[in-house]
């Protein structure tokens, strides 16, 4: 790799903004943010969208709404989470293709999520695969632990590559009830990736206190990046973060110490088959 793709994921479904205050949960605020952090480096924007009361929403006018901004507003490729909150019923999941993104999340499987149950049954991943090829919308494979690599490569070999030909995966790492933000971690899971189709790419989301770890050892490893305020809320011991961009600037600086700049969305648009506006 000669350059290293960073996703921003300012928002999650976790977080409350009266925990985090710089979090951005209306539309206005996701859109400066996604501005600033592409201004910054970032070419692709992992999206999670709250209601008037701040709290996790799958709604499908909030949705179109959001991809309509971000893409009048942006060049990042824009990437709905089909995750939701741990609370979303697989229906609604299901919908948020129809706000026609660019690119959604396909986790691979069920997880505990600290005390609650992530589920991702065998079907409704094979619902969310066959449904984002058959609308053109290419896919990240979410991989909480190292099997669902295993359950990815069945599901390839069932049902055929993804839209746009190309694999990419998130290893989302350090989740309480998922595989450890370790570098032995990754390593592990970039051998396992080299057993998909050929030209596979991951990067790696480190959760907490894992985020630099997992950043370095992703860039060791030729990996990509995810960082944002739906994965960690310190950026030091001690020091809260203060917006996404400190974030990403960060990430951007870890990938130009590696010799490995920042992709433009045009360029992760030709990397990951997403078709160029």
């Amino acid at each position: 790799m000669t350059g290293t793709l960073i996703t921003v994921a300012p928002t999650g479904a976790e977080s409350s903004k009266a925990d985090a205050p710089a979090l951005p949960v209306t539309l206005d605020e996701l859109v400066t943010t996604a501005k600033e952090c592409e201004a910054l480096g970032a070419s692709i924007i992992h999206v999670h969208i709250r209601d008037d009361a701040a709290r996790p929403t799958l709604d499908q006018g909030r949705l179109r709404d959001t991809v309509a901004a971000l893409r009048e507003g942006t060049g990042l490729i824009v990437q709905l989470s089909s995750g939701g909150s741990v609370h979303d019923p697989e229906a609604d999941r299901l919908a948020v293709l129809d706000a026609a993104p660019e690119m959604a999340s396909c986790t691979m499987g069920t997880v505990n999520f600290g005390d609650d149950v992530f589920m991702n049954r065998w079907g409704f991943i094979v619902d969310l695969h066959t449904r984002m090829q058959e609308r053109g919308i290419v896919p990240e494979y979410e991989i909480f632990d190292l099997g669902q690599l295993t359950t990815l490569q069945h599901l390839l070999g069932r049902y055929g590559l993804p839209a746009g030909g190309h694999v990419h995966v998130d290893l989302v790492m350090g989740v309480p009830g998922g595989m450890p933000g370790t570098a032995a971690a990754l390593v592990a899971c970039e051998q396992a990736v080299r057993d998909l189709p050929e030209g596979t790419t991951f990067s790696a989301t480190g959760i907490g206190r894992s985020t630099i770890p997992v950043m370095l050892a992703s860039l060791a490893a030729g990996g990509h990046l995810r960082v944002g305020m739906e994965d960690t809320l310190t950026y030091a011991k001690g020091r809260p973060v203060e917006s996404n961009m400190q974030l990403v600037a960060r990430a951007v600086g870890f990938a130009q110490l590696a010799q490995r700049p920042p992709l433009t969305p045009s360029q992760a648009r030709e990397l990951l088959g997403v078709p160029a506006r």
